[in-house]
């Protein structure tokens, strides 16, 4: 993933800051953690960047998580109906059993994109 450091796209996917991309964002870096899947810093070690921007500002993060939750949910009835050629009824079930699987990466990348919405990457507090 070094090789996309500089853009969103590594912050987005390594749950680093979007400022610096050094310090971490998440308390725990296993989304599979469910207790602490929403626990964060409140700023980054590395450049100080508060992640709480304003009191609710995560609450955009569900508009983002829906749109990233029918992205799975297509990718899943194609490759399950089209190129695995289960009936419907079978891919209705592939759909729900990779959503429930896949959750808690949903949660944490939408909170990683919303996120990075707002904030750009800074090379002066990167060092």
């Amino acid at each position: 993933m070094q090789f996309l450091k500089g853009s969103k796209l590594y912050s987005i996917f390594t749950g680093k800051c979007p400022v610096c991309h050094e310090g971490e964002m998440y308390l725990e870096q296993n989304p599979y953690k469910i207790s602490k899947i929403m626990k964060m810093h409140d700023t980054c070690s590395h450049c100080g960047k508060k992640f709480k921007i304003e009191p609710s500002f995560f609450f955009g993060a569900m508009y983002v998580s829906y749109g990233v939750g029918v992205t799975i949910a297509v990718a899943a009835f194609i490759i399950s109906f089209f190129f695995i050629g289960l009936d419907r009824d079978y891919t209705f079930l592939v759909i729900i059993i990779s959503l429930a699987v896949l959750f808690p990466f949903i949660v944490r990348i939408s909170r990683n994109i919303w996120i990075n919405f707002f904030v750009d990457y800074d090379k002066k507090k990167a060092k």
